[in-house]
């Protein structure tokens, strides 16, 4: 910021209580000397300092919630506090006697390209939810650590030839910033042409930022319709899938002479680079009680983590279907999976190199992704705004988007979703999802928070009430009713962003460090007995 003053700048790294606040505001507050006349502020005048004035510290502790959000939801009206037993409201709160007269309230976005805050507190949310499945914690027994378990990944089939990327073994310590030798792409010893003139033939070894990986050898003959369909069909495949792993558990266990069992799941949908999904799920067996067909029992000693698998690699070479007919397809197109199938054994300890920290942090990075790994995101599509998406003749992913809307028109009943789902090139399912009994649920981690951040000694002036208000919270003594209004998305100005999102992304990188640094000294020092 240009200043008159040659004095150093006032302006403190991050916003929020330190032993200078009286002195010292957050990150981007216009409080410099006077500017240079003539020339423009770097943020607007009417900032939250100036709009706070002595309050600025208030108005942070109003907004803490959303701190980091890129674009939270602002809302306006009243808040009454009721009186459970008589109706009677005991207190009335309104908006406009609030910091900017809204709350503030995060977007809760999971996808790191709209909001990297939200998303990183939905890939915690799921981290937790995975590991608590397979460990226990979070209301969940830990003796399901003892339960067998696999990490499995059902893939697509091929539509088509395309640029790939592929290294036999790996020597690289990361995978994600592999630097192996791949294989060629597709060499061939004799080099034909398709029916359109291409070679299919590629003898490059691509890198990892290739950008014609996952490109097809040839557009025109990629089947693109095939290829909306099966994205769209996947989330019924994987369905059946699972009903038939069981079932192929359950004979098994009958001619053993066993109880009943059941398969618990946790399941990451991804990308890959050609826009097609595949999963990556975790399986658990359980056993069954039928006096309480909810709780979470282990397994008869007469299966083991062999049966599982080969139970999964059964149901996934077993279970194929064919869609019902469309006028592009009379005949259906056929539903599933493709020949990439890895099932492999999962433990807490040991020397197996798939543990379960690590299948937790695998598929809560996959919940916060989506379409952007093949060069394409936007929001839902309609009439007005397909055109700019949607070419048949254009790009790989210009024609995946023209295929979910051609075959899902109207006239065409049961593939209609293709439609909805266009920007998501057909897929309309989760990207995380569960059994309903494999662990807790996003609610009860969001309430925990609620209760946590409620009890927490936010500034000097709440710390006397500070547990008490935690007792009013868990004896329900009170109800609070929200009587709220939409009142736009966004920070007021560039300033507001700025202070909020600086102090949030601060944060967040303090963490991590923290981590980072108490991974290495358990790795490196002995531990204490």
């Amino acid at each position: 910021m240009t200043s008159s003053s040659s004095a150093p700048s006032t302006l403190a790294l991050v916003p929020g209580k330190t032993e200078q606040q009286l002195t010292f505001p957050g990150t981007g507050a216009k409080v410099e000397t006077d500017p240079t006349p003539g020339v423009a502020p770097l943020f607007a005048r009417d900032s939250a300092l100036t709009r706070a004035g002595e309050g600025y510290y208030t108005w942070l502790d109003h907004i803490w919630s959303a701190a980091g959000c890129s674009a939270p939801v602002r809302l306006h009206g009243q808040v009454l506090t009721v009186d459970p037993h008589t109706g009677v409201v005991l207190s009335t709160l309104r908006t406009s006697l609030l910091p900017d007269g809204v709350i503030y309230k995060a977007c809760g976005n999971r996808r790191a390209t709209v909001c990297p805050s939200c998303a990183e507190t939905y890939r915690r949310d799921a981290y937790q939810l995975v590991r608590s499945g397979l460990a226990g914690g979070k209301g969940v027994d830990e003796s399901v650590s003892t339960h067998p378990a696999v990490f499995a990944t059902f893939t697509a089939p091929t539509f088509g030839p395309v640029h790939t990327r592929h290294v036999r073994a790996h020597t690289c310590a990361d995978t994600a910033r592999c630097t192996c030798r791949p294989q060629p792409c597709h060499a061939r010893r004799t080099i034909e042409t398709c029916p359109h003139g291409v070679r299919i033939a590629c003898f490059a070894r691509h890198e990892p930022a290739d950008e014609r990986i996952g490109q097809p050898l040839c557009l025109d003959c990629y089947d693109h319709d095939h290829h909306v369909v099966w994205n769209n069909q996947a989330g019924e495949l994987w369905r059946r899938t699972k009903q038939a792993a069981e079932r192929h558990l359950n004979q098994l266990a009958r001619r053993r002479g066993l109880p009943r069992v059941r398969i618990a799941h946790g399941k990451a949908a991804e990308y890959q680079r050609r826009g097609a999904v595949h999963f990556h799920v975790l399986l658990r067996l359980d056993g069954f009680d039928p006096d309480d067909p909810t709780a979470i029992v282990p397994p008869p000693d007469g299966l083991s983590v062999e049966d599982l698998a080969d139970a999964v690699e059964h149901a996934a070479t077993a279970i194929a279907y064919t869609t019902p007919g469309h006028d592009e397809r009379p005949a259906g197109w056929l539903i599933a999976w493709g020949d990439q199938l890895d099932v492999r054994p999962l433990t807490l300890r040991g020397d197996n190199p798939v543990t379960d920290a690590m299948v937790a942090a695998y598929l809560a990075k996959y919940a916060t992704k989506g379409t952007e790994v093949t060069g394409h995101a936007s929001r839902r599509l309609d009439e007005a705004t397909i055109d700019q998406h949607a070419d048949r003749n254009g790009t790989h992913t210009q024609r995946l988007i023209a295929a979910c809307w051609d075959l899902g028109h109207p006239d065409h009943p049961g593939f209609d979703g293709l439609r909805r789902w266009a920007h998501m090139l057909g897929f309309g399912g989760h990207f995380f999802t569960k059994a309903r009994r494999y662990s807790t649920t996003f609610a009860a981690l969001r309430a925990a928070r609620v209760r946590y951040r409620r009890a927490q000694d936010t500034s000097q002036e709440y710390a006397a009430d500070a547990f008490d208000r935690q007792a009013d919270l868990d004896d329900e003594t009170t109800l609070i009713i929200g009587d709220l209004s939409y009142a736009g998305s966004g920070w007021k100005t560039t300033g507001d962003a700025l202070l909020a999102n600086t102090a949030a992304d601060q944060a967040r990188q303090r963490r991590a460090i923290g981590r980072e640094e108490l991974a290495h000294q358990l790795a490196t020092e002995p531990i204490a007995a």
